[in-house]
């Protein structure tokens, strides 16, 4: 009988539920969050919904040992698991540039093909790539630091985060802030603009 005891508390020490803390359960609720908002609400389902698999992914509770690096290796911070295969993409850098690859050609490539004036969008992007760029030059930032600050004129918080962690890790910080805060901005002005230059009708109406 005490051997059967011992098999099921070892057994019970390396299932989720002995390994849960409540800060994997509240990161589980976040990422459960997440994908309901993308998937119900269609609040940016392209970026809430894998975000919202990421963290889940991420914070499954498993038997894991720091001290003396014991797992059951399926993990996916523990080498040569299955799931570490996913984490390479995130030690890598892989994942950004498919992801916004992805969202590009799934949304802007069918409106820029039906409009192609909207070229000249891309092209402002770019303009304030290079605009912001050679303003940190002339305020006296060294190349690389110029080059970190400059993809905030025309990316998101993602891209910027990735190339200044490459370009200038010191300012990945300030640039971060800058980047997200710019992008919080953004409904801010839409609204305004939106309203100047549509009328009511046209604010009512249903589109596909």
């Amino acid at each position: 009988m005490g051997n059967i005891f011992d098999s099921l508390q070892q057994f019970w020490q390396f299932t989720g539920f002995a390994n849960c803390t409540w800060q994997h359960l509240m990161m589980i609720a976040i990422g459960l969050g997440f994908i309901t908002l993308g998937i119900v609400k269609h609040w940016e389902p392209l970026l809430l919904v894998p975000i919202g698999f990421g963290m889940i992914v991420g914070n499954i509770p498993l038997f894991f040992d720091p001290a003396t690096g014991v797992g059951l290796r399926i993990g996916i911070y523990e080498e040569n698991s299955v799931l570490n295969i996913l984490y390479h993409g995130v030690k890598n850098g892989w994942y950004p540039p498919l992801i916004f690859l992805g969202i590009g050609a799934m949304t802007d490539f069918s409106a820029l093909i039906s409009q192609p004036r909207l070229i000249l969008i891309g092209a402002a992007a770019q303009m304030g790539i290079f605009g912001a760029y050679l303003l940190s030059l002339v305020l006296g930032f060294a190349p690389n630091e110029a080059g970190a600050i400059g993809i905030i004129g025309g990316a998101d918080g993602p891209t910027a985060i990735f190339l200044s962690s490459k370009l200038a890790p010191e300012l990945m910080g300030a640039i971060a802030v800058s980047a997200y805060s710019y992008m919080a901005l953004v409904p801010v002005i839409q609204k305004p603009l939106m309203l100047l230059r549509t009328t009511q009708k046209e604010r009512v109406s249903r589109l596909k």
